[in-house]
């Protein structure tokens, strides 16, 4: 009885739904629709639950889908050729941004919290784990601390190898390697790129699980803690996925000022959109911070090597035999993110094309072995990347009326206002409501926007030839002498802002020479708002192009941590630290008459029981602040400091009070474009990084440390 009444109010919602969709309406009783639903939309999302998420969900989708049934009913009558070709690219942009708004939806909507499982007691249980760090064009320095970081996790030694995958064959690496006791590894074919030099790796080595550091990301003291224990409780565990954490600032952070307060441009695909797979047992590989079952892929052959986005593609093929996945949403690592927005674009392109050939190759749509929802999952992902050419069509659309009197929207103003308002803000407010932690309203959008020229031709080439492009290491690490604008990655949105700018002023002129006769008002406000705010967009967009100088070897972080300070007189001064680097470190202090009669020789950091001493040189004593610089240390001494600046258990645990206020979002990007043209009145500082000295994660004592 309860499952035919559940079944009847199904389809009475269905029914609902559908009539709703379909009803036709003037303008006027359009607008009072859409504001009743837009109020009620606002008063449910007044307090949070899961049930009020669902139902703002459900009430978004039915006017956007609405939105887009009048669209497809009533506007797409055209009177020349030239108009139904842009007006009909026009309508399929937005049937492609109501299919990325459905699946994403239904991919942030169930996010799975999923907590560590805890490792046996009995230490003689654990797994064997081989910690593979691929290399191939990166300097040492980069490569160093990743290493002595990898060989300071809490593991036991004799279950726990490390290696060094150099696919560039490099002496130093060789020299380096043997020096701290880790297992080098070079190869003869360097096939395949990445995927070749792991798979060469898997031939030579034995362990049970396989551990996978990208040669730039510092792993936490309990990375391995926290991750293997879910392989003992779940057998059919392939992989087990954890987030990209950048302690550098990204080019979009550095670039623009109101950047450093939103979150990182990563935070929503490793928040609620790989938590999203999870629950549906459908979580990415990224190519590392993850660790993987050998047995499951020597099942699949090894990792992929068909496309140029091995890690996706590795998870697809697992996922397809019934291997299952799994994402723990704590960063247990960091990296460096790349510096200069050219090698972002470059990065991204990478992802775009390895994607795109994935839909082509092995598309999750077809072939067997997939759940419907991990279908729709891998499905949002490939569709993501197609952004570029709809984003490019959203931008420039208002220019067709402005400069050459084409109408691609075969309706009156008022009703395009009509419809597409309660959609947008409907959208764009449940968003906030939903994803807002994790991605700032408007933000989404200067992203893409950034990327769009740049991805069109790889992504359609990859569609029409999938073998086509290679694999690309992004470099890292790099230093930039002098501020400079990156012309060459921003010129199509530079033609684009003066194209637009040049259809504001003609719409302008024309009004004032009163060349509108016959010509419905509304329809030139409704073009000169919608191109106004893709000016405003491009605009943000241009400003990440003007890159700000980087000439600090070593990254900041912003830590609290209690540090002792020794003079040369013997006597001690015991503190805390602003922020360290692996360079050195700033204190505050507030007697500076006695530190101006005293040197600092050494500093001693003692945390989380890992205590290391470091010898240290005077850089500067002003306005309360010491800065010391770390001078040469041997390697021994260095991955203790390693253990202590990047190994903390809760060393990239903070709570990060992210909260999305969409109108103060508008503000900080406006401020961005003006500090376009007349600068920055003063520099911004990197995001800031705050940390206890305590950790907040347990672990167990292994070989005596804790």
């Amino acid at each position: 009885m309860n499952k035919i009444f559940k079944t009847l109010i199904t389809a009475f919602l269905l029914i609902t739904m559908f009539s709703l969709i379909v009803m036709p309406m003037s303008a006027e009783q359009q607008y009072i629709f859409g504001i009743i639903n837009i109020l009620l939309l606002f008063v449910i999302g007044f307090k949070k639950s899961k049930k009020r998420l669902l139902t703002m969900v459900f009430i978004s989708l039915l006017m956007s889908t609405r939105y887009l049934y009048w669209r497809a009913t009533n506007t797409l009558n055209f009177n020349t050729t030239i108009e139904a070709i842009l007006g009909s690219g026009l309508f399929m942009a937005e049937i492609y941004s109501w299919i990325i708004l459905v699946l994403g939806y239904f991919q942030t909507s169930w996010p799975l919290n999923r907590k560590i499982a805890p490792l046996p007691k009995d230490v003689s249980q654990w797994p064997t784990v081989d910690i593979y760090i691929p290399t191939y064009n990166e300097s040492l320095d980069v490569v160093r601390d990743t290493v002595l970081a990898a060989q300071a996790i809490d593991y036991p030694k004799d279950k726990m190898k490390v290696y060094i995958l150099d696919d560039g064959s490099r002496e130093e690496f060789k020299q380096f390697a043997g020096d701290v006791g880790v297992t080098y590894i070079e190869r003869e074919v360097h096939d395949h790129a990445k995927a070749g030099n792991l798979n060469h790796a898997m031939g030579l080595t034995d362990g049970e699980l396989i551990c996978v550091f990208d040669c730039d990301h510092i792993s936490t003291r309990i990375f391995l803690q926290a991750t293997v224990g879910s392989f003992l409780e779940d057998p059919k565990l392939a992989l087990i996925q954890t987030p990209h954490y950048f302690y550098s600032s990204d080019p979009f952070e550095r670039n623009l000022s109101a950047a450093k307060d939103a979150p990182h441009e990563g935070a929503l695909f490793y928040g609620p959109v790989q938590r999203g797979n999870d629950n549906w047992n459908a979580t990415f590989f990224c190519g590392s911070c993850a660790v993987m079952r050998r047995s499951a892929l020597e099942e699949i052959g090894g990792i992929a090597v068909e496309t140029v986005t091995e890690d996706a593609h590795t998870a697809l093929k697992l996922q397809r035999l019934g291997w299952n996945s799994a994402f723990i949403d704590i960063p247990l690592a960091a990296g460096l993110a790349t510096e200069r927005l050219a090698l972002h674009v470059n990065q991204r392109i990478r992802w775009a094309r390895g994607m795109t050939q994935i839909f082509r190759v092995d598309n999750p749509m077809l072939g067997r072995g997939l759940t419907f929802p991990q279908r729709l999952c891998y499905l949002n992902a490939m569709l993501h990347f197609q952004y570029g050419l709809p984003r490019i069509i959203f931008l420039t659309a208002p220019l067709l009326f402005m400069l050459f009197n084409l109408n691609i929207i075969a309706s009156s103003a008022s009703m395009i206002f009509a419809y597409a308002l309660p959609h947008l803000i409907m959208s764009v407010y449940v968003n906030s409501k939903n994803i807002g932690k994790y991605r700032y309203s408007f933000w989404g959008e200067i992203y893409e926007t950034v990327m769009a020229f740049s991805l069109v031709l790889p992504t359609l080439l990859s569609l029409v030839s999938p073998k086509l492009g290679k694999f690309n290491v992004t470099d890292k690490g790099d230093l930039l002498d002098k501020s400079y604008m990156d012309y060459l990655t921003v010129r199509p949105l530079i033609i684009t802002a003066l194209l637009l700018i040049t259809g504001i002023s003609w719409v302008i002129v024309r009004y004032l020479l009163n060349d509108f006769q016959g010509i419905d008002p509304l329809v030139i406000v409704l073009n000169l708002t919608w191109a106004t705010y893709s000016l405003f967009i491009i605009l943000a967009s241009i400003a990440v192009g003007k890159e700000t100088r980087q000439i600090r070897k070593n990254t900041r972080i912003n830590a609290s941590l209690p540090i002792t300070l020794h003079f040369d007189d013997g006597a001690e001064l015991t503190t805390t630290t602003e922020d360290i680097s692996m360079g050195g470190v700033r204190i505050a202090v507030n007697k500076m008459s006695e530190l101006r009669q005293r040197n600092v020789t050494s500093i001693t950091l003692n945390v989380q029981r890992d205590e290391v001493t470091v010898p240290v040189d005077l850089v500067s004593l002003e306005s309360n602040q010491l800065r010391l610089e770390f001078l040469p240390i041997d390697l021994n001494l260095r991955r203790k400091l390693v253990r202590i600046v990047f190994g903390r258990a809760d060393a990239w645990i903070h709570q990060a009070d992210y909260k999305d206020k969409p109108f103060k979002e508008l503000a900080g990007i406006t401020r961005c474009i003006f500090e376009l043209f007349f600068g920055r009145r003063q520099k911004v500082k990197a995001p800031a990084i705050r940390t206890k000295a305590k950790a907040s994660l347990s672990v167990q004592s292994i070989n005596g440390d804790d």
